[in-house]
């Protein structure tokens, strides 16, 4: 059995100055109440791993409103202006990666690999600072394993072994970042006894705690 907590809870186990991964793609598939939580809670100094840092006032951009974020690694900004005008004052930092690269270096980390080989990037500026493979006449960029000391991220259906269901697109980057971080939490919508095996796609040996959505 997993131990079942309340957002509020969840966001008290993050400190400030952690890495953090922020499931979700837009605003599909995002443990929004956890966010919410370490709002109120003023959790500062961040770094966060997230796909996109969404709308100005939505989960994970609302953490960068509330200026408790100093770096992001991500794959686009382009929905939340306040992103933008922060990374041109000086004000936070922000590393870009193509999104299938963002998700197998993730997936390096989860699976125990040491970095991935990415033609992605070669003869741009993303390639600068970086390693060079050269295979069979062709060249990649070698990109190390990404994690974090936390994962927060969102299912559909949670049962309390601590597995994991999702509906459609919700599962997006969910699933990586389940495996590439020392603590998991898991928002749910809902949380049952035992999920049907054949509906699991997070097993909860990936999962640390377990959220259920609910107001703050």
């Amino acid at each position: 059995m997993k131990n079942i907590i309340s957002a509020l809870e969840a966001a008290k186990l993050i400190k400030s100055n952690s890495t953090i991964m922020v499931g979700g793609f837009l605003s599909c598939g995002v443990p929004d109440k956890i966010i919410d939580a370490m709002i109120s809670l003023k959790i500062n100094n961040l770094t966060m791993i997230c796909n996109d840092t969404s709308f100005p006032e939505a989960d994970k951009g609302k953490l960068i409103s509330n200026n408790l974020v100093k770096k992001v690694i991500t794959t686009h900004i382009g929905t939340n202006p306040v992103t933008g005008e922060k990374m041109h004052a000086g004000q936070i930092e922000v590393e870009f990666y193509p999104m299938g690269t963002l998700v197998e270096k993730i997936h390096a980390k989860g699976s125990g690999l040491g970095g991935v080989l990415t033609p992605t990037g070669i003869g741009t500026i993303l390639e600068n600072g970086k390693k060079i493979v050269e295979i069979k006449g062709k060249k990649y960029i070698f990109e190390e394993p990404l994690g974090a000391d936390f994962a927060i991220i969102y299912g559909t259906v949670a049962d309390k072994f601590g597995n994991v269901k999702f509906e459609g697109t919700t599962r997006n980057f969910n699933t990586s970042m389940a495996t590439a971080a020392d603590v998991v939490i898991v928002q749910a919508d809902k949380i049952v006894e035992c999920l049907n095996p054949d509906e699991v796609v997070i097993p909860g040996i990936f999962i640390d705690y377990i959220v259920e959505r609910r107001e703050l």
